[in-house]
């Protein structure tokens, strides 16, 4: 596995849900922001969107966009119109004129993560993945909407959870993509592994958690220079190599204290601490309570 795999599986994606969107002529609703990550890919038509802070955004038929956390947004079908308050609802829902075939379609939904980790984990993944129709191949996306659309207009046994799974994969393959502008990134993981020297170095702490990985030998590893590394790394990563490495590590720790999985003198040891007492203190520094107290829930 390498490390986009790594966190995925310890994210545990799940949708939520989804729902079709669709308007015609002129319309404007806006929403109020919620943490959960969530996804739109446009079936027809186009609309723009603006988020919060961030410049208006013209998605057209065939774009995919997918939103970490999801801050206050603003979807309309033209710029300049009347926007009114959205409702939050996990049923479809048909924008502007009520009659008539709508000029425009989208798919949208929302995500959920593993509560442990997902705050920390996904602050590593890219606010905003915007996938272009024109400019990236979204085909493999778009086979997988004609499937979930093809769920959507039957009621066959198990269609909840197929849908589930197959937005459940949509999420997986739009954070896999490579068809990133890397000079366009944000500071991250995925602008971390767009950098084939950094993306070994990522590999190697993901592959060998447990190994007493320094600055100097990661250095070696890739075949830089100690200063040059620990600039480039924290250039492209936001943090720097060390700060990532116990990061990892605490996020691990913690998926296996949930879990029950190991006592903590094997847990120590599994992800790279000479003793229960000195991973005792790290975690207390980084989670803010002792590892039983974590463990407890409490």
């Amino acid at each position: 596995m390498n490390p986009l795999d790594d966190i995925i599986a310890l994210l545990r994606p799940h949708a939520v849900f989804s729902k079709p969107i669709s308007g015609k002529g002129q319309w404007g609703v806006r929403y109020a922001a919620h943490e959960k990550p969530s996804f739109c890919v446009v079936l027809e038509g186009q609309c723009w969107l603006a988020l919060e802070g961030k410049a208006p955004l013209r998605l057209e038929k065939g774009d995919f966009l997918l939103l970490t956390s999801t801050p206050a947004f603003a979807l309309y079908s033209k710029p300049g119109v009347r926007h009114v308050a959205g409702i939050p609802s996990r049923m479809g829902v048909r924008h502007g004129e009520q009659k008539g075939r709508p000029d425009f379609r989208m798919l949208g939904g929302t995500f959920e993560t593993e509560l442990v980790n997902g705050k920390l984990l996904l602050a590593l993944l890219p606010g905003r993945i915007h996938l272009r129709s024109g400019e990236a191949d979204t085909s493999r996306l778009s086979s997988l909407v004609s499937l979930i659309m093809e769920e959507y207009s039957g009621s066959r046994p198990g269609r909840e959870m197929i849908l589930a799974r197959l937005l459940e994969v949509l999420l997986v393959d739009s954070l896999r993509s490579h068809d990133y502008d890397p000079s366009s990134m944000a500071a991250g993981l995925m602008a971390g592994l767009s950098d084939p020297l950094i993306a070994r170095a990522l590999a190697a702490m993901h592959a060998r958690v447990q190994h007493g990985w320094t600055v100097a030998n990661l250095a070696e590893h890739v075949g830089m220079s100690r200063s040059a590394f620990a600039a480039r790394f924290s250039e492209k990563v936001g943090c720097a190599p060390m700060e990532y490495l116990s990061l990892w590590r605490m996020s691990l720790a913690q998926d296996v204290l949930r879990r029950g999985d190991v006592g903590l003198e094997e847990l120590a040891e599994d992800i790279g601490y000479q003793s229960a007492s000195a991973f005792s203190t790290a975690f207390r520094k980084k989670v803010g309570c002792a590892p039983s107290v974590f463990a407890r829930g409490v």
